[in-house]
């Protein structure tokens, strides 16, 4: 099989895949049943040293599908009101369409072929966003299937911390335990976790292949 030549440093790093950094606050543990009450994503990019960073974020409440379980429990710990006036949900299929367009842009700026999603807990966050996919009959899902990042392994191996508040604080990154439980700001401190991670790992790399001189 004949090697793919991508385009940019970016593609290169991760094989062809955009890391994009995903969190969902849901109704329960069930992807197939439960609500997905909020998504938000955050693009990555690469500086001209090799360097990530969060690009852009985008977040999006949504209208429970018709059917959907809400877990009490699970509002308790998200803080969520589903009924709140002002939550301005749309519904699953708006909701996925809007947060696409910018993820494929950014896929195809940065040279690569597809998403891949970066999570904490991900394989969680990729469930739910699957089962949205599935549910909205979108034909041209932006992320690979069923590989990921989780930072749950990577703060793992860098810091021994596997709670993302934990894991942050020892990245040296802050927390608002307020403002915890909320997609996009753990999606925007996931996010700067991964980065850090990816970016102490790369400093002590004497090869940096994806980066020309």
């Amino acid at each position: 099989m004949n090697e793919v030549n991508y385009n940019s440093a970016m593609a290169q790093r991760f094989r062809g895949y955009l890391p994009v950094v995903v969190d969902v606050e849901t109704g329960g543990f069930d992807s197939t049943n439960d609500a997905l009450l909020e998504i938000a994503a955050t693009t990555i990019a690469m500086d001209q040293l090799g360097m990530l960073y969060p690009a852009e974020t985008h977040a999006y409440h949504l209208i429970p599908f018709e059917g959907a379980n809400i877990d009490p429990k699970a509002l308790e710990f998200t803080g969520i009101d589903p009924q709140h006036p002002f939550r301005d949900a749309l519904p699953e299929k708006e909701a996925l369409r809007l947060i696409f367009a910018p993820i494929r842009k950014a896929v195809k700026a940065s040279g690569c072929k597809r998403a891949i999603l970066v999570g904490h807990n991900a394989f969680f966050d990729l469930g739910f966003l699957n089962a949205a996919v599935e549910r909205s009959g979108i034909k041209r899902n932006p992320f690979h299937p069923f590989s990921t990042f989780d930072t749950v392994t990577l703060a793992g191996a860098a810091y021994g911390q596997t709670v993302l508040a934990k894991a942050a604080k020892a990245a040296g990154l802050d927390w608002d335990s307020s403002e915890a439980h909320s997609a996009i700001y753990d999606t925007q401190q996931t996010a700067k976790l991964f980065c850090g991670i990816i970016n102490r790992w790369q400093a002590l790399s004497p090869e940096k292949p994806w980066v020309k001189d």
